[in-house]
């Protein structure tokens, strides 16, 4: 092992010598273990991995993109969070956020990516231009897509943070001028996690990260690679607005007072019933708001190619009648016949209901009749 990962101080260490206390460690890790979606039981766990594991080296690059993973990363909710990345993982390199530039910090990330080969983590953060060699997107004289492969050759693993790095993004979007790819196009020979959205929610951008630094393994993946304790369930699922949804309320307009009122925006093109994300769960901004809170539908920003499924403010139609615990594995498999299915069957099991109901009124008022008779 090298000097430099010998001296590598562990989570607990860095996070102590930074001036927090025991407790706020402890308060650090139960709120991370409950953002990535584990029992109680496996906070100590969590505890243990930080107290004895290394920092995990990262490097993160950035191509075509606007900087708004990074802004919604260190706008996280817990000062921890933002600290973890940015003081307690060994960030050794992003030519974004780095203090040092030119020469001094390509020769931090070359030091970095040959002393820790095979071991560090590589954050990727926008789209990679394929036309023309490249010319597009070029740091230094070099192409974006020299950049990456050099850079992913010694990861152990690459995480793609945002929508332009996990599936091209805005700058691949119709007629794609630059010829703008994800990540995946490009490296095929590395484990890639995506984390999708036009930002990410920071919260779980750190989860992510804090899930491999704890387990030493990748989080569990839907089938479009995205990490399933943040990207299982629909947005439609856990919006406060799902119940106006169910009984038909919606909002006509965005200026009317049902919009005003909390009532359904499905009409007004919200994506929430086809997107899967937790921004109603997790929320921004200390958990305060999310688009739909805000009174703006969903554009579903997640999910690949939302930019080319405009105008937002156009009503889906055929959207499949899916359960409250489906995954995002089963939404190529359900048919526009189960969302009508769906409404027969709560239309009859209502009227069965309804005619049981007035059967046993029937019946009761029949006996308080005898009863008064007799």
């Amino acid at each position: 092992m090298s000097t430099k990962n010998a001296n590598r101080k562990t989570y607990y260490e860095s996070i102590i010598e930074s001036g927090y206390s025991r407790r706020d460690f402890m308060k650090f890790t139960t709120y991370m273990a409950a953002f990535m979606g584990l029992e109680s039981s496996m906070v100590g766990q969590v505890v243990k991995a930080m107290e004895t594991k290394k920092r995990i080296p990262v490097i993160w690059e950035h191509f075509q993109e606007c900087t708004g993973c990074s802004e919604s990363f260190i706008r996280s909710d817990h000062p921890l969070v933002a600290d973890l990345i940015f003081d307690h993982i060994s960030l050794d390199y992003t030519d974004t956020l780095m203090a040092a530039s030119g020469h001094n910090a390509e020769e931090a990330k070359q030091e970095s990516m040959k002393e820790n080969y095979g071991n560090y983590i590589l954050v990727v953060e926008g789209a990679i231009p394929m036309k023309d060699d490249g010319v597009y997107c070029t740091i230094a004289g070099r192409s974006a897509i020299d950049i990456l492969k050099e850079s992913a050759a010694g990861a152990t693993a690459i995480i793609t943070f945002g929508s332009c790095s996990a599936w091209g993004g805005i700058q691949a979007a119709y007629p794609n001028p630059t010829g703008s790819v994800p990540v995946d196009a490009i490296i095929k020979d590395k484990p890639i996690i995506r984390v999708p959205g036009c930002p990410p929610i920071g919260e779980v951008m750190t989860g992510v990260i804090m899930h491999y630094a704890t387990f030493g393994v990748l989080p569990e993946l839907d089938s479009l690679g995205r990490p399933k304790q943040f990207y299982a369930k629909r947005v439609h699922d856990s919006c406060y607005r799902r119940p106006y949804f169910d009984a038909g309320l919606f909002a006509e307009s965005f200026d009317s007072q049902e919009a005003k009122d909390g009532h359904c925006l499905y009409k007004l093109g919200c994506r929430g019933p086809v997107t899967y994300n937790a921004c109603g769960t997790m929320g921004w901004n200390n958990g305060v708001s999310f688009p739909i809170k805000s009174g703006y539908p969903c554009i579903g920003c997640s999910e690949p190619e939302f930019w080319d499924n405009s105008p937002f403010t156009e009503r889906l139609v055929n959207v499949p009648g899916m359960g409250i615990e489906a995954t995002a594995d089963k939404i190529g498999k359900i048919v526009v016949g189960t969302a009508v299915g769906a409404a027969v069957l709560h239309s009859v099991a209502t009227n069965i209901a309804k005619k049981k109901e007035l059967r046993e009124a029937e019946k009761s008022g029949e006996e308080n009749e005898k009863n008064i008779k007799a």
